[in-house]
C-alpha cells in the first residue's frame, strides 16, 4: 500500500478514445535492482514491445521512478505542438513535432513506431499533477521519471488500444519481479 495509506489514481481523459483508448498500472514498491536484474527489466520490456505488443501496436509499456514524479496521474490526449517535455537520453525538450522530426533525421529506431500515432490532431500523453510529461506512448518516456539500478519504487504504466493485451502484459511484468 502506500505510505498515505491511499490509492494512488490516473484520471483517463475521454479524448484518448481517439487515439489509444486504454490504460492499466501497476506500482512495484520496495524493489531491489542490481545491474543484472535492471538489465533484464529493461529485455524483458524490449521483448515484450516486439511480440505480444505487436511493435507497440497493441500495447505500449511505460515505467517510471515514483519518486521521482507526484501523484495523480492524468492520461490524455493533447494536440502534438502542446506536448513539451525532454524524453529519454536528451538533454534538451521538445515538443512531440519536432520530437517526430529528430528521430526521423537522427535515423533513431523510435522512427519505425513514430507511424502508429502520426497524423492524429492529438497524441497521447501520461502526466503527472506537476504537468510533467512522463510518457508519450507509443514512443518514449521523460527523462525525468527515468528509472535506474537505483530506483525503489516504480509505476508501470501500459497504454493500449486491446484492454486484454493491456492486462496480460501488465500482468506479465509484475509476475517477472
Amino acid at each position: 500500500p502506500p505510505p498515505s495509506g491511499k490509492p494512488l489514481t490516473m484520471t483517463v481523459e475521454p479524448e484518448t478514445g481517439s487515439i489509444r483508448p486504454y490504460i492499466v498500472c501497476a506500482v512495484l514498491r520496495n524493489c531491489t535492482f542490481d545491474d543484472r536484474a535492471y538489465n533484464s527489466f529493461l529485455d524483458l520490456q524490449d521483448k515484450m514491445h516486439h511480440n505480444v505488443c505487436r511493435r507497440r501496436t497493441l500495447v505500449a509499456i511505460g515505467t517510471h521512478d515514483l519518486d521521482a514524479i507526484t501523484p495523480p496521474f492524468r492520461y490524455r490526449a493533447m494536440p502534438p505542438k502542446d506536448i513539451n517535455f525532454v524524453p529519454l537520453a536528451q538533454d534538451k525538450s521538445y515538443d512531440a513535432e519536432g520530437l517526430f522530426e529528430y528521430y526521423k533525421t537522427a535515423n533513431s529506431p523510435l522512427k519505425h513506431f513514430l507511424h502508429i500515432i502520426e497524423g492524429s490532431p492529438v497524441y497521447p500523453v501520461v502526466m503527472d499533477a506537476k504537468d510533467r510529461v512522463l510518457s508519450l506512448p507509443p514512443i518514449i518516456n521523460g527523462e525525468h521519471s527515468r528509472i535506474s539500478a537505483q530506483t525503489k519504487n516504480v509505476l508501470i504504466e501500459c497504454t493500449c488500444t486491446d484492454i486484454t493485451k493491456g492486462k496480460i502484459v501488465l500482468n506479465t511484468i509484475i509476475a517477472m519481479f
